[in-house]
């Protein structure tokens, strides 16, 4: 086994992992047919026959639930930064990685009705702006490894910021993947075209 192979998953992490998906499936299925303020986290255990306790173990809020892919967005933003093809610059690999996503989960079935779901709670949208964001740090971290340690500190942080908004403000677009593209060029070119 080479350093980067995982060891198959043990009978213990697949039960946790089929209990995690099976309370994420259930709240996701009551939320779009009672809306999100009318279930509570006992309808959402029960539906998935676990304890609300049980519950809490995977999700530390009920917010949570409608979100459970914060690690491995996180880990696969850093891997195309850390990653990327040789002669690839952090931006393109950025949005390359960026637009495969987006372009990806607005052709996924359903998901014109979760985003009308997140979009129409208050709670969902402040609470997914949060998490996403949440990867800056992190991102500025690895931007600032790949420009080194002397890079500006408001500037690396301010670019993992902006990079980390584009997807929310191309989602919106009636073309979120050409949006996102152009949202990057401004990134890279800024706005000289606005007399500002």
């Amino acid at each position: 086994m080479t350093a980067v192979e995982q060891p198959p998953p043990g009978r213990r992490e697949r039960k946790k992992a089929r209990t995690r998906q099976a309370l994420a499936d259930a709240a996701l299925r009551l939320f779009l047919e009672r809306g999100y303020d009318q279930v509570g986290v006992k309808d959402v255990a029960e539906a998935a026959d676990v304890s609300v306790t049980t519950l809490f173990k995977h999700f530390p809020s009920k917010e949570a639930l409608v979100f459970d892919q914060d690690a491995e967005q996180r880990a696969a933003l850093l891997a195309a930064v850390r990653e990327r093809a040789d002669g690839t610059t952090v931006l393109d690999a950025l949005r390359t990685h960026l637009r495969a996503l987006l372009v990806g989960v607005h052709e996924a079935p359903g998901f014109r009705e979760f985003r009308a779901l997140v979009e129409g709670t208050p709670a969902l949208t402040e609470y997914a702006h949060r998490m996403w964001l949440r990867h800056e740090e992190a991102l500025a971290g690895a931007l600032t490894e790949e420009v080194g340690g002397a890079a500006d500190e408001v500037a690396v942080r301010s670019l993992a910021h902006f990079v980390l908004a584009a997807p929310r403000l191309a989602g919106g677009c009636a073309d979120p993947g050409a949006a996102l593209d152009a949202v990057f060029v401004r990134l890279r070119q800024g706005w000289p075209d606005l007399d500002v």
